[in-house]
């Protein structure tokens, strides 16, 4: 076991950590809203609306803040007056983008903003700029919020919703520089400004704004953006990153198979993302006062389960997934100042998502866990950190951030990435006395993963953490994830 000092100074608060950075992405892909989110009114799988009741369950469970919807790509292929009103009477369409298969838009708007409802989180649209129309645009936004005398209003009234839902986050357009429809950043920025316009408030409904930022680290789209939009237009930039294990698109390794090598290399790629937030968020701060940075979409992307659908992007969650989730929640709490909202790709049956559902069965991965063990820094005052750290392996060995609440309640979120390394931590604490101290763990062979034969394997455990005068003792076993409370 080694030993490594740590300092937490909760009298220098650093900034907001916005419980949206703890939030969501369901795109019509695969098997994330159909068999998945949603199985219909009719199935014999208990259901709200069409909802399965287990997965707004389990959504409540980690307080779910937002999610974002319909996409991704599909957003902007999605015609929402295809996917309101009489089911028998919706449009079929061809979802191009997602194995070319039939999309019946028995889930659109009205079962999407019931579903926020039901879970108790803000709704996030991503409305279709690539093959879409303003008209398109501000009529979804009227019918969605306005509670006058309309047409949109009258229409949502005559498909059962008579008073209208709140809207806040509105994304104008999806990976514009790509399936978004290809675009240079001064002609979206002329594009976006041109939607935004007619993006109206009603009925007290105020909409915060985001316009599509950069993939990873394409700083060049950045500067684009934001030499032709200002404060006026937009409230945030939307960026996407994705780790990939190999770092290569056309073969980005398994799930489940890897070697310690790749695991390492999985470690690495995913921290370079706190590089392209601080320099995302310095030419944000250059040009503008006001806008912050969305990471919209983000996760491990790996090769798909053998055997399934190529174009559904299923795949396994082990504990290597739990600790990438717990570096970047880690990363978003450390750079809160920048980053207003962060949305794991994806909820359901997707990329690394929270929850793997087969017919009336329903797994919590790892990754669920870790969610479930950080939400208490949802609402919370980041405060200043730091670990005695070491590198091994060409990575930091651990993960780390702190913030406190109202109530002087002090959460402190660890991962120990090294497979082979114990770790003690001694952390003194600075303008705070612990009287009462209570911790999780979640740790497993990295492999380990939860499917529908052994839901449990990868589970969350209490753990304890001891006090010595002014200072808090954890042992980090390898490959886990922990979390301490503590009490004033």
């Amino acid at each position: 076991m080694k030993k490594l000092n740590a300092v937490i100074n909760t009298y220098n608060r650093k900034s907001h950590i916005n419980p949206e950075i703890y939030g969501h992405f369901s795109e019509h892909l695969g098997r994330c809203i159909y068999k998945g989110i949603y199985v219909g009114e009719d199935s014999p799988i208990p259901n709200i609306g069409g909802v399965r009741k287990d997965i707004i369950e389990a959504f409540r469970q980690i307080k779910m803040p937002v999610i974002r919807w319909p996409g991704g790509c599909f957003a902007d292929e999605y015609h929402w007056m295809d996917g309101i009103g009489p089911k028998e009477s919706r449009k079929k369409m061809v979802n191009t983008n997602w194995g070319g298969v039939t999309e019946d838009n028995s889930f659109g708007t009205n079962e999407f903003f019931n579903f926020c409802e039901a879970v108790g989180c803000e709704p996030y649209l991503s409305v279709n700029v690539g093959s879409g129309t303003v008209e398109e645009m501000a009529n979804w936004i009227e019918y969605i919020t306005f509670d006058g005398v309309s047409p949109m209003a009258q229409l949502r009234r005559d498909n059962g919703r008579e008073k209208p839902w709140k809207l806040k986050y509105l994304g104008i357009g999806n990976e514009n520089w790509g399936c978004g429809g290809n675009m240079r950043p001064e002609y979206y920025a002329d594009v976006y400004r041109r939607f935004q316009t007619f993006a109206k408030n009603f009925s007290g409904n105020r909409l915060f704004k985001v316009a599509c930022g950069p993939s990873d680290s394409q700083y060049n789209w950045t500067e684009g953006l934001l030499h032709n939009i200002n404060d006026m237009h937009a409230n945030a930039i939307s960026m996407h990153y994705y780790t990939l294990p190999t770092g290569d698109w056309q073969h980005k390794g398994s799930a489940t198979e890897f070697d310690d090598k790749e695991y390492y290399q999985t470690i690495e790629h995913t921290l370079a993302i706190e590089d392209m937030i601080e320099k995302h968020g310095a030419l944000l701060s250059i040009h503008t006062k006001q806008m912050k940075l969305i990471v919209d979409e983000w996760g491990c992307w790996y090769d798909v389960e053998p055997g399934t659908n190529p174009g559904f992007l299923y795949q396994q969650n082990t504990m290597r997934d739990a600790i990438v989730a717990a570096i970047n929640l880690n990363i978003f709490n450390q750079h809160s100042d920048i980053v207003c909202m962060a949305n794991i790709a994806q909820a359901v049956n997707v990329l690394q998502a929270l929850i793997l559902t087969e017919g009336e069965k329903m797994v919590k991965t790892p990754t669920y866990h870790v969610f479930d063990m950080f939400k208490a820094h949802q609402g919370n005052e980041l405060v200043d950190s730091f670990v005695e750290n070491e590198t091994r392996e060409g990575v930091p060995a651990i993960s780390y951030s702190a913030s406190m609440n109202e109530g002087r309640d002090l959460v402190i979120t660890l991962a120990n990435c090294m497979l082979d390394e114990t770790y003690e931590i001694s952390c003194d604490l600075c303008g705070y006395n612990a009287k009462e101290i209570e911790a999780q763990i979640l740790t497993n062979d990295v492999h380990a993963h939860n499917d529908f034969t052994d839901p449990e394997k990868v589970s969350i455990a209490p753990y304890k953490a001891t006090k010595d005068g002014d200072k808090i003792i954890v042992s980090l076993p390898p490959c886990s994830v922990v979390t301490v409370i503590c009490h004033e």
